[in-house]
This record gives structure tokens, sequence and C-alpha cells, in this order.
């Protein structure tokens, strides 16, 4: 019988471990593709003091187990050599039939894990705390936003869980909630009260600059149209007979600037809905005072858009978004009662929340809003306001009584 091999301490070396002469313990293997690899450490078990003047490592039979257990359940060694930028391009690649800017999204994700340390890394060799310290870094170093971290970690997450899938890492390393390890800085969007809502147009109207916007932002507050539907009407949506309004499509102008036609947001998005009066006064005026061109500009085979800029191009959101800021800029610079943010979703959110308060069928307001879930509706943008609380309580109290 073959004597035992041992370590310079005694102890018995298992099949495939060696003690080199400088003291490091090696141990030999073959992966799932018949190639012989090879590990190192410095400790042979977790409780062996580390020599000294060497760098902290896992010891051998560590590295040892897991590998094992690796060729066991047939996983790819070394996360199959991918980094976490090229996991995540890999992902995205195969997104296909996405939207416009959710595309744009995915490419500024990649841009900057291109130049990021953190996206050179092995995807086997990231952990949990790895990938929470590195989203700490961003907000709290590089100043990104809660909403950009959000994104970032909607593409990694999937991005590693695709690698579970495939067999190259055991763990998915972003499977934690964003909200339990950053700071949520996001400007809350609240409904406008009734009160904030009149004063806000009622400066439109009478401002000498801004009153040419004041029919299509008391559109936006009495239709609830998200900014892209209303950007993406054309001439032969609006029916003043009928008084309604065709919506079937949004226009958006993503970071590459290319105007781009797509379908509404849900496939509930694609609705007729009915106008009031007053509306339909906003979209006579808005036809009667829109410039006549020789030649329309032509959107994905679209023409006739309400609004045009000084390029004589169709607006976009980002137009109206500095259109909403400006208006409320010089407002709170006259009054000393200032406006809270107002942007064209702020229209959509008061829309819902007043027309909730005022009690309308649910189904009704999911079908105006261009919601595919009721949910949506009533959890998302319908905040009750104290005064309306209060006031139902007070009725409900004298119907006991």
């Amino acid at each position: 019988m073959s004597e035992k091999r041992r370590d310079k301490k005694g102890r018995i070396l298992r099949n495939g471990e060696c003690q080199r002469d400088n003291g490091m313990y090696q141990f030999d293997y073959v992966d799932i593709f018949g190639k012989a690899k090879c590990v190192y450490s410095w400790k042979l078990e977790e409780t062996d003091p580390l020599p000294k003047g060497k760098r902290k490592c896992i010891s051998l039979r560590e590295k040892e187990k897991e590998i094992l257990k690796d060729i066991d359940d047939g996983l790819i060694p070394y996360g199959g050599n991918l980094s976490v930028y090229e996991l995540a391009k890999k992902y995205v690649l195969q997104r296909k039939g996405v939207r416009e800017n959710t595309r744009t999204g995915y490419n500024t994700v990649l841009r900057r894990l291109e130049k990021e340390p953190f996206g050179m890394r092995r995807i086997d060799e990231v952990k949990i705390s790895d990938a929470k310290l590195w989203l700490i870094k961003l907000q709290e170093k590089d100043g990104l936003s809660y909403s950009t971290i959000h994104s970032i970690r909607g593409v990694l997450r999937p991005a590693f869980k695709m690698a579970m899938d495939d067999e190259l890492i055991r763990k998915n390393p972003f499977d934690f909630p964003v909200f339990t390890i950053i700071v949520n800085d996001s400007v809350r969007r609240d409904a406008l009260t009734h009160d904030q809502k009149r004063k806000f147009l009622a400066f439109i109207k009478n401002d000498k600059h801004f009153c040419k916007y004041y029919d299509a932002i008391y559109i936006l507050f009495y239709t609830g149209m998200r900014i892209s539907e209303f950007t993406g009407l054309t001439i032969n949506d609006i029916d003043l007979k009928a008084k309604k309004i065709n919506i079937e499509r949004q226009l958006i102008r993503p970071s590459n600037m290319r105007y781009t036609i797509e379908k509404p947001k849900t496939k509930a998005g694609k609705r007729i809905i009915p106008i009031t009066d007053n509306v339909c006064q906003c979209f006579e005026r808005i036809l009667k005072n829109r410039t006549a061109l020789k030649v329309e500009p032509v959107i994905d085979g679209y023409s006739g858009f309400l609004y045009l800029d000084k390029n004589n191009m169709p607006t976009v959101a980002m137009h109206w978004e500095k259109y909403f800021q400006h208006i409320r800029e010089k407002y709170n610079s006259i009054y000393k009662e200032e406006l809270p943010l107002i942007t064209p979703h702020v229209c959509r959110h008061t829309y819902c929340s007043h027309m909730a308060s005022a009690g309308i069928n649910p189904k009704h307001l999911q079908y105006l809003m261009g919601h595919s879930d009721l949910s949506v509706t009533m959890n998302t943008y319908t905040h009750a306001e104290y005064e309306n609380v209060e006031k139902e309580l007070k009725q409900l109290q004298c119907a006991v009584l």
C-alpha cells in the first residue's frame, strides 16, 4: 500500500492536491470541457493562518468545493470568461422589438459599463455585496439619480438571470430591491389641487408670451393624454363635429434626435376619447392658428401635426417640458405662493385624480387613461387630498347619525 502524501504540517493531501516548495498549495482538476486546470492558495484549510506578507485569499479546499460542485452541476467554469459588460451586451442584443426609447436606454447602460472597472469584471466573480457597493458608488460618488440606477439594474438583473439559465453562474448578484441600498431621491409628482390648476391656466392665458401654449396645456389638463400621444396627433385625428379625438400613435424623438412614430404605450392606449365643449374650442383655435406650410413635415408616413417648432418640425415631449418649466419659473418669480413642479405628466396625473375624486366609474377612467390594468389607474394616479377625505368622512358620519 502506497504511503499517503502529506503537506509540511503532516496533513494528508487529497487526490489532485499538492504543496509546492514555497509552501503554496495547488489543486489540479479537469473541467467539463476536458481541459486540465489548476488553482492555488496559501492556505489548505479555512482556519489556516496566512503566511506573513501574503495577500488574503480563500483556502484551497474552499476553492475545491466550489469547483467540484460546479463540475457536478455542469456549470461552465469562470462564467464563460464573460465580463459584466459583455454579458449585458449579449442580453441587449437578444431584446428585439423594444421601443426606441427603451433601446436608447439600453445603449446608455452599455456605454457606462464599457468605461466602468466594474463592467470589466468577470461575471462569476461578482458577489451580491459587490453589486450593492457598485450601485451605492453610482449614487454617492458619481451622482446618478435613483431612476437612472434603477434603469441600470433593470438591465443587469435579467442579464445575470440569463447567465444563470445558461449555467454560467450559480446566483444572481443583482437579485435584490434597489430601494434597500440607495436613497430614492426621485421628485414626487403630485396632482395639482383645483385651485393650483386654475391659477396656472389663468397665468398662461393672460401672459403675452406664454398664451400661445394655453390651448394645448388646457387640453392636457382636461383629457389626460400622454404628452407623446398629444404630439402624435394630426389634423385627421380630431373630429370637432362628433367632439372626439382618435389616439392611435405616439411621436417621440430619443437622444439620437430621430423622429419616430410608435404605437401607444399599451394596447389599451389605442382609443377614441370624447372631449368637452371647452376642449373642442381649444382644438378649433389650434387648427385656426396653425401655420400653413407649402411642404408639411412627414414622419413615418404621417403629416399634419398640430404644433411645429422653429425649424417647422413637430414638437415633442422635450419641447413641452421646457415650456412648462419656463412658465412655472416666471409664475414663481412673480407670486409669493409658489406652484409645485408641473410637467405634462403632472397634467395627466391631475386629470386622473380629479376624475376619480369626482366619482367616475373606475373602468371608464381606465379607458380614458389608456391603462391596460385597472390597478395602475387606481394605485398610481389617484392620490386622495385631505379635503376630499375629510368631506367624505363627514358625509358618512351624517348618514350614520
